[in-house]
């Protein structure tokens, strides 16, 4: 079901990028708990919830929040390693799409959007994530942490993958689960579908211009959503 945000740009959409953790792939839970791990091996016990809300920022920002220590540190590039081996070794085989996360891919491709994935996830880990999301195949442009001097929330992921499309920002639609997403987006005049599956409320998504409950619900409302409404309305 839609929840109205703010008004959409009455302009023409030409392309969709995409969040893959908690939009298209049910990978939150295993992020946070490989952060979890990792720290617990060097003595830093960080509660599951305080990481798990943080998921969706880059490492960058995360790891300094919940243990004072900097990524780019001889221990926080230790420590992201040691995260990174947790969750391909434990959690990366048994993750799954959600519901009709290939079918909603394919339908934006089928209306003719360009399709660009923006993921806080470090380059070496994307192409897992988009096999676990079963989407893989369809994905032609993708920029992650490894493309930013900034992760999420600042724009610069949002950026690459506007300047990897060729599109201008009023003519994209963001997909994302979190208000990281949604603030990395409007930093790059970007505006925001927003799903609530990876975890977030409605209230936390408020800055969305709709929100659904996942892609199977914007999937079943395509027709009636901003990205149709939107380019209905474009040259008015």
């Amino acid at each position: 079901m839609e929840v109205e945000g703010t008004a959409p740009r009455r302009v023409a959409v030409r392309g969709v990028i995409l969040d893959v953790d908690g939009t298209l792939v049910d990978s939150v839970d295993a992020h946070a708990r490989a952060w979890v791990e990792a720290l617990a091996e060097v003595g830093h016990e960080v509660p599951f919830e305080r990481v798990r809300g943080l998921i969706g920022m880059g490492g960058d920002k995360l790891l300094p929040e919940i243990s004072g220590i900097e990524k780019e540190s001889e221990q926080g590039t230790a420590l992201s390693d040691r995260r990174r081996e947790l969750f391909e070794q434990r959690y990366l085989a048994g993750l799954k799409p959600f519901p009709q996360t290939r079918e909603l891919v394919q339908r934006l491709l089928d209306e003719g959007l360009t399709v660009a994935v923006a993921s806080s996830a470090a380059g070496e880990e994307l192409g897992g994530l988009l096999k676990a999301a079963q989407v893989e195949d369809l994905i032609e442009h993708a920029t992650t942490s490894s493309d930013a001097e900034n992760s999420k929330p600042d724009p610069d992921i949002i950026q690459a993958a506007l300047q990897r499309v060729g599109l201008r920002p009023e003519e994209v639609v963001m997909l994302g689960d979190t208000p990281y997403d949604i603030e990395a987006a409007a930093k790059a005049g970007v505006p925001t579908i927003a799903l609530r599956c990876g975890g977030w409320n409605d209230d936390e998504l408020a800055e969305a211009i709709a929100v659904y409950q996942d892609p199977a619900d914007l999937l079943a409302n395509f027709d009636s959503s901003p990205l149709v409404q939107i380019s209905h309305t474009g040259g008015e």
